[in-house]
């Protein structure tokens, strides 16, 4: 059941009080989550098929489970879906496109792909005020067949790789240029062995080549990302891009790095990631997701881990620093649920974040007062929190409660149904 205005109100009036008796100002924390932009990543709500290839197959270790009816079968139905999900959510944020989901009349080459494939994404973008970014895509290609693209032992296929990466920087560059905000380009390649390889140098040296070719021209409105992994399918026993092989890039080519969620071992968070990197790297990128005993790119749940990446980011003050973007996809669920839920709960962590009293945390953890630090920091899992982002999703006219699943079940009826 929906509150009322007045039921809203009351409550924020009361939690607002409750928080400043610990020196927050809630209204403050507001006006900060406002600024924050999410990107979306647009594969959730077609399964990562794209458009270059409808109905092939999905490789480089990545796998979709489910077959809820629906689909977006067309950019513009993906549009369309976007459309809704972003009504569902308060802010403003952006959208995180990768290689295959081109616009074209005839088959283009990855290798080929211009800014002119994804004009009328940025014509959608400026109508509707969303920033975008962009990742290369080195799977589900007969060129990457065999689990290589950027360290294959075939410098021609190599070097194919390269070209298609360079092509979606200078696409990334086109996308900051016409819509004001830089784009983030996010590299992830799916390389590696199954099982123990004789060679693991070779293959990095290889890589850090190709790495050097793309990076090399200047782009002034693209911000570049490079993703590491532990493992993967297929890539069990050996990934090319590491995190210590992306981490020393990185550093050395003063580009972001990315840390996903799912890409290290189930029982390690991101979270404690942060701060390290933050004092070496001038930004970082995030893929927020959640594994479930492997990358298994599960919706994002309201979580401790989920809690743990946002109270690092807001500690640090680093909400200008790190980019957000979201990487899961679920075909068993609606998929405007999907990414509806995942999404209100990325915010809803972080504005808990910015709602902890940091300053008197810190008082009694450097007065040594740790009994006083565990003491606050559970009593503030019983604070009305709940009662802020009510208050937020109101005043933006974004459906408070559950009620956003009344929206998206009339749009199940009245347009997903109709798609077969």
């Amino acid at each position: 059941m929906t509150p009322s205005e007045y039921q809203i109100q009351s409550a924020y009036a009361i939690a607002q009080e409750r928080y400043a008796a610990l020196g927050v100002d809630s209204e403050a924390a507001l006006q900060r989550l406002e600024k924050v932009s999410i990107s979306l990543h647009c594969w959730q709500g077609d399964d990562v098929g794209g458009f270059e290839n409808p109905g092939g197959d999905l490789t480089g270790g990545i796998a979709a489970t489910g077959n809820y009816p629906g689909k977006a079968r067309t950019a513009g139905e993906l549009r369309q879906d976007l459309d809704l999900v972003y009504s569902l959510l308060p802010g403003s944020h952006r959208l995180n496109l990768h290689a295959i989901y081109l616009e074209s009349d005839r088959k283009v080459e990855r290798n080929a792909i211009e800014p002119a494939h994804f004009a009328n994404w940025v014509d959608w973008a400026k109508a509707h005020g969303h920033g975008l970014d962009f990742n290369p895509t080195c799977f589900s290609h007969p060129l990457a067949a065999d689990g290589f693209t950027l360290s294959h032992r075939d410098p021609a296929i190599r070097q194919f790789w390269v070209e298609h990466c360079l092509a979606c920087r200078r696409i990334g560059d086109y996308f900051g240029q016409q819509l004001g905000t830089p784009a983030v380009t996010n590299l992830w390649i799916p390389d590696g062995y199954k099982d123990t390889p004789a060679d693991r140098l070779t293959p990095r040296r290889w890589l850090l080549e190709s790495l050097d070719q793309i990076m090399a021209e200047k782009l002034p409105h693209n911000l570049d990302a490079v993703e590491p992994k532990l493992f993967g399918i297929g890539s069990e026993s050996y990934v090319t891009g590491s995190l210590e092989f992306y981490l020393a890039y990185a550093v050395s080519r003063k580009l972001l790095l990315t840390l996903d969620s799912g890409h290290f071992h189930p029982t390690e968070t991101i979270a404690d990631k942060i701060s390290s990197l933050l004092i070496y790297l001038d930004e970082l990128l995030l893929h927020v997701s959640r594994g479930v005993r492997w990358d298994s790119d599960h919706v994002v749940t309201f979580t401790d881990d989920l809690q743990a990446i946002a109270q690092e980011i807001v500690r640090a003050g680093a909400l200008d620093r790190v980019h957000i973007g979201l990487d899961y996809f679920d075909a068993s669920i609606n998929r405007l649920a999907a990414w509806t839920v995942g999404t209100r709960n990325t915010l809803r962590a972080l504005l808990n974040a910015l709602l902890e009293p940091h300053q008197l945390l810190k008082q009694y953890e450097a007065e040594g007062d740790f009994s006083s630090r565990l003491a606050l920091q559970e009593e503030l899992k019983a604070m009305p929190a709940g009662a802020v982002w009510d208050y937020y999703c109101h005043t933006h006219g974004v459906p408070v409660g559950l009620a956003y699943m009344d929206v998206i079940k009339d749009y199940e009826r009245r347009v997903l149904s109709q798609r077969g």
